[in-house]
């Protein structure tokens, strides 16, 4: 353990943070009044998938890699399934509140319930479950340090984008949660892209 080993592990968790960036985003633009102390609990829930996800990844390639090469497969198509249906909701709830709003009625924005939160969590993070094979070489003590270094990374960048999306979703009212809603759809579609043909 060296300085590389933090810095490529600062590194792996940024790099794994950016599309749980994004939902954090849509997020923030969705409720606009989430207070801190849920911030923290969805900015904690983020970096939590995201440090198991690499975890078991790597307990996967040295037990069960065979298994693991073949359920690979299905990673782009359950992100893109689940982030799809989580967007295409929030776009659907925020047509629905600007009806509501144009017709002078009390319209109460969509909040993020916990079932969302670790359906998000799960597919933001899934792909991450490749990074077993980047960490291969650590021993389980360099794995799970590398794990809390990407966790704490995420919890910073995601908390940062919940407070970022708040901020525009309230000059955005309205149209936040259809906003928010197509960036999801776009992450699942991304995800699911660059896993199928760039990999």
């Amino acid at each position: 353990m060296n300085f590389t080993f933090f810095f490529n592990s600062a590194l792996l968790g940024i790099g794994l943070a950016m599309d749980a960036f994004s939902v954090s985003l849509a997020n923030g633009l969705n409720e606009t009044k989430m207070k801190k102390n849920k911030m923290l609990g969805v900015a904690g829930v983020f970096a939590l998938f995201q440090a198991l996800m690499p975890l078991i990844g790597w307990v996967c390639v040295h037990t069960v890699m065979q298994y693991f090469k073949s359920f690979e497969k299905l990673i782009p198509w359950i992100a893109l399934i689940l982030l799809g249906f989580i967007g295409g909701k929030m776009i659907f709830e925020g047509i629905k509140e600007k009806d509501c709003k144009k017709e002078g009625g009390e319209c109460k924005g969509a909040k993020l319930g916990f079932g969302t939160l670790i359906v998000q969590g799960v597919a933001t993070s899934i792909d991450a479950l490749s990074v077993g094979f980047t960490i291969a070489e650590y021993n389980l003590g360099m794995a799970i340090l590398c794990a809390v270094i990407i966790a704490a990374v995420t919890f910073i960048i995601c908390f940062g984008g919940i407070a970022i999306g708040k901020k525009f979703g309230t000059k955005l009212a309205g149209k936040a949660g259809i906003f928010g809603g197509t960036i999801l759809v776009l992450i699942g579609c991304e995800i699911f892209i660059s896993n199928m043909f760039f990999n």
